[in-house]
């Protein structure tokens, strides 16, 4: 009943987003370059703009999302991102689509803030990985479908719009017409959901109260953003969510132009991305399912963080030839693990910044309370975001145009970055099982005073 009328349209949007986003790295090879007159960095700055956009306009867009409701702020963000997409075709200059980009990103970057509110009002704790798991998939499937329809695009010939423009009226015109649906069809909380009974609605509200975040809260209370900003495993996934998302903003706008490099032609490489997209989801899904059965989200990523490491040595190690584009295509199916690394960590913000708080005073006696603190999770929720889009921001920038076609120097960068990457999981892992510690020992405390109080009355 909720995956019908909330996890669908999470699911279709989040593909609607992560393909329209994606669609200029089809484009790469379909002539946008030639025919938008682009040079040097000038291609890597139609990825960048779109995320120093959500960047700027992250922290506002959480504070609607607390503030307005939910679907309805949804629905016309997708609307606005599927005419401003549809724009885009009409695009002649570097000027004209840096401008439409930019756009782009501030309507698109309320999807993933938009969706953790949702996974956390909706569904329950154990649920939640598997729901995130579930949209960020998307990144796969996109991929898949994305690599088929720019294949059959790129098989029309003398038509009046070019190749790629017909690819950005096509999704656009669609994105729209969803939004339209969303506006409808999504309820904006569990206690407004007039699609349902009182007594169902109630019911929901109730499965989730265990989560101890709250189903909608509007108030901004200073001292959980201030809570927030001095929290360790806050910063701690901040840093994974930027070190995941700088690799994968690179290799999301020149992995197209990576397969060419390797002797692909464009037609193979349009193929070729749709068995990326399996392996994505491949690695997407085991790892949601894995978190769900062992529970153990941190030894996850760090081991999904492997592939990629082996996958970028490889590239720094071989060089370009017919021989080896075989495997230098395995290695680059390798560093498709950050789908996977990102579920793990949006599970663990969502699961660790909710109502709980441990006090430990100089006697070492504990108090355990257990409070709403929605505010807390707003604040965290954009720090997480807004590292994904500089890391997104600065991934393309990596990639110089001096340094094309193996671009070392990027790789070099990604190498070290997921060292920094595995270093904040581990500190992270280590952290929480300490405060898990110390919240068993309050418990423990918190029980034993009430048993004896309860014994001299």
């Amino acid at each position: 009943m909720i995956h019908k009328r909330v996890l669908v349209v999470m699911v279709i949007t989040y593909f609607a987003q992560t393909l329209d986003k994606g669609t200029i790295n089809f484009a790469s090879i379909m002539g946008i370059r030639e025919d938008a007159h682009l040079v040097g960095q000038q291609y890597a700055w139609l990825t960048t703009c779109v995320y120093i956009a959500i960047l700027i306009w992250e922290f506002p867009t959480n504070r609607l999302i607390q503030r307005l409701p939910i679907a309805k702020y949804l629905g016309l963000n997708i609307m606005a991102w599927g005419a401003v997409l549809a724009c885009t075709a009409a695009c002649t200059s570097f000027t004209g689509l840096i401008i439409v980009r930019t756009f782009l990103g501030i309507f698109e970057c309320v999807c993933q803030p938009a969706f953790v509110f949702l996974a956390t009002m909706w569904y329950t704790r154990e649920e939640q990985a598997l729901v995130i798991g579930a949209f960020y998939s998307m990144n796969g499937f996109q991929q898949c479908v994305g690599g088929l329809i720019a294949y059959g695009i790129a098989q029309i010939e003398h038509a009046k719009l070019k190749n790629w423009q017909i690819l950005f009226t096509l999704l656009g015109c669609i994105t729209f017409v969803w939004g339209l649906f969303v506006l409808w069809w999504l309820p904006d909380s569990p206690m407004r959901a007039k699609c349902w009974s009182k007594q169902d609605r109630f019911l929901m509200a109730e499965r989730v109260r265990k989560n101890e975040t709250g189903i909608q809260n509007r108030e901004f209370k200073k001292y959980q953003a201030i809570e927030a900003i001095l929290d360790p495993t806050v910063w701690a996934v901040v840093l994974v969510s930027f070190t995941n998302a700088l690799p994968t903003g690179g290799l999301g706008a020149f992995s197209n132009l990576i397969l060419t490099a390797f002797g692909f032609s464009q037609l193979q490489t349009y193929l070729l991305a749709i068995a990326q997209g399996a392996i994505i989801m491949l690695f997407l899904f085991s790892a949601a399912y894995l978190s769900k059965r062992y529970r153990q989200k941190l030894i996850l990523a760090f081991l999904y963080t492997l592939p990629n490491i082996a996958g970028t040595v490889v590239f720094l190690c071989v060089e370009t030839s017919a021989k080896t584009k075989v495997g230098l295509l395995i290695a680059f199916y390798c560093t498709q693990g950050f789908g996977a690394v990102a579920v793990l960590n949006l599970a663990i913000m969502s699961n660790n910044v909710a109502g709980v708080r441990i006090q430990i005073f100089e006697s070492n006696t504990f108090t355990y309370g257990r409070r709403l603190q929605r505010t807390k999770q707003v604040i965290a929720s954009s720090l997480v975001f807004i590292a994904w889009a500089v890391g997104n921001a600065i991934g393309p920038q990596v990639f110089r145009a001096n340094d094309a076609p193996r671009y070392i120097k990027a790789f070099v960068a990604h190498i070290v970055v997921y060292g920094i990457q595995l270093a904040a999981i581990v500190f992270l892992r280590v952290r929480l099982m300490r405060l898990n510690a110390l919240k068993c020992r309050a418990q423990f405390l918190s029980t034993s005073e009430e048993n004896v109080n309860s014994i001299r009355q």
